[in-house]
């Protein structure tokens, strides 16, 4: 592989090219040419993409952290090719990579007045049969990485924010792909590497001399590779065939845990592929909240989805019209940003704001219909104890045709079907219904004597309330059903795996045992998995 750096890197062309830029893009113009995606940079400042004008293909520019996005085309002195990468930097230049002559050249794209100003940085030329290809906008924005992938090895190159050009910083023996970020200092690459018929995500230390260390070794012969990573919370998006050989799954962990890598049953739908491509910022501390963003593409086209690692389903969400498909980015209060280009609107940005997470519905065990003139066991309310013969919003649970008074009648034998049942509330706080004793609260509702007949109650949960030394019972408003809440065993918050210092399972949602509870989850048999971190040790400690 040779390094050819051009005449004059690092100053200014000083030449320019038409006046004020081609018009937008026809529609459909992409149909036949490259993707419709753009690259936006790690801090979501700006974007770049390919636009088309006829036959012609230049560079554009999105400007997304303004009031209003706006697009800037750079066309250059000829159009570009398809197959012309576009990258931006987090200053509002453009990087464009063309292959030229066998040589892959890289230049720096400006507005500059009425046309586009253009600083030529050098060229790589690689032998026969290898490819190279840009690497994800680098955190920072000030630097810009190139893979390039040999029948043997792969090279990592720097090919913007160097002092001489392109520059060689590393060479990871066997066949790499993927690239994922694991740190805001761009120091530790993610790559996929196929080694030995099985790939495996390893991490290249950049400022280490390219140092070589495993990421992912989930089982011996399964392939692991790396989708997507965010560096501030360690959330990792990962795809193995080790929970079902020979099928891919996605899965979920966090860079450095002890916890095993977990793959959510919702994460595997029969219908429609997954891709993510973005996650949400900013949660240091609570990779389980942080938002993800999926591709969904099915039989019926592409929509969003919107997961998060806390909850164990999927948010689908319409595509906007003319979404760049697989684009976009998070800001860290959970808004996604999509961007879109329609007849009407050539540069769009569409907001969209996920609803948040729902609170787990409680568990209704028992439903029992009260006969008349029975005692009714209640809850206090939230504003505090009722008055006697207290039901919610301080009245009587009037069952039948008992005294008023909340005591016996004058004659003192109480209503004329027996002893007077409707009784005051509970003692403040306690939860538990009155007359009945401490270990016999849970009967304290078990009637004798017939009810009415009638329709089945839809059940509505009442309002909060403890559950003290007793059943928690909360009643059907407008009715005499009760039904007992049961409190769920406490889990971890991720839902998709107990808490456990194991690293050496694999978890889904379907590995339970006949004895496990609805949320409480076994592993199933122990299958090497481990996030192996030992080139971000030096971060961890000091670096």
């Amino acid at each position: 592989m040779t390094l050819r750096t051009a005449p004059g890197s690092g100053a200014t062309s000083g030449q320019t090219s038409g006046q004020g830029g081609p018009p937008p893009p026809a529609a459909g113009a992409r149909a036949d040419g490259p993707p419709a995606a753009c690259t936006i940079t790690a801090d979501g400042a700006y974007a770049a993409r390919l636009a088309r004008s006829g036959d012609s293909w230049y560079p554009e520019r999105w400007t997304l952290d303004g009031p209003e996005p706006y697009a800037v085309p750079l066309p250059g002195h000829q159009p570009e090719e398809p197959g012309t990468e576009v990258q931006p930097m987090s200053d509002g230049r453009v990087l464009v990579r063309r292959l030229i002559a066998g040589r892959h050249t890289f230049s720096l794209l400006y507005p500059a007045g009425p046309g586009t100003g253009e600083v030529p940085l050098g060229a790589v030329e690689c032998p026969q049969g290898t490819r190279l290809r840009l690497l994800p906008p680098a955190p920072g924005g000030e630097r810009a990485y190139a893979l390039a992938v040999g029948p043997h090895s792969t090279a990592v190159w720097q090919v913007a924010g160097g002092t001489f050009g392109p520059e060689h910083l590393a060479e990871v023996p066997g066949h790499c792909s993927g690239g994922a970020w694991l740190d805001r200092s761009g120091r530790l690459l993610a790559l996929d590497r196929q080694a030995e018929g099985h790939t495996k995500a390893v991490v290249v230390d950049l400022d280490n001399g390219g140092a070589v260390s495993p990421l992912l070794q989930i089982a011996p012969h399964s392939d692991d590779r790396l989708l997507l990573a965010d560096p501030d919370s360690g959330l990792l998006l990962i795809s193995s065939d080790a929970p079902s050989p020979g099928r891919e799954r996605l899965g979920w962990g966090v860079l450095g845990s002890t916890l095993p890598v977990r793959f959510p049953e919702c994460l595997h739908p029969s219908d429609c592929t997954l891709t993510p491509f973005a996650i949400q910022p900013g949660q240091a501390l609570t990779p389980e909240h942080c938002a993800v963003a999926l591709r969904c593409d099915g039989p019926f086209g592409s929509w969003i989805a919107v997961w998060r690692p806390a909850e164990r389903r999927l948010r689908h969400l319409p595509a906007p019209e003319g979404w760049l498909t697989g684009t976009g980015v998070w800001t860290e209060d959970g808004e996604l940003w999509l961007p879109c280009v329609t007849d009407a609107v050539p540069c769009g940005v569409a907001r969209l704001r996920p609803p948040a997470r729902e609170p787990a519905a409680p568990r209704v065990t028992r439903v029992v219909q009260v006969a008349r003139g029975d005692h009714v066991p209640r809850l206090p309310d939230a504003a505090g104890p009722a008055p006697h013969g207290g039901g919610p919003g301080g009245q009587a649970f009037r069952n039948g045709p008992a005294s008023r008074g909340g005591g016996p009648t004058a004659s003192g034998g109480g209503s004329p079907d027996g002893p007077d049942r409707t009784a005051a509330g509970p003692p403040p706080g306690t939860g538990l219904p009155v007359g009945a004793p401490h270990a016999h609260a849970r009967h304290a509702h078990a009637a004798h004597r017939p009810g009415p007949a009638g329709p089945p109650v839809d059940i509505t949960p009442g309002p909060g309330a403890s559950r003290l030394g007793g059943p928690v019972f909360e009643r059907v408003p407008g009715t005499a059903a009760l039904f007992e809440r049961v409190v769920p065993q406490a889990r971890s918050d991720t839902g998709d795996a107990p808490r456990s210092g194991v690293s050496s399972s694999v978890f889904t949602d379907t590995d339970r045992s006949p004895q496990a509870g609805p949320g409480v989850m076994e592993p199933a048999a122990p299958r090497p998995v481990s996030l192996q971190q030992a080139a971000t040790t030096g971060r961890m400690t000091g670096g």
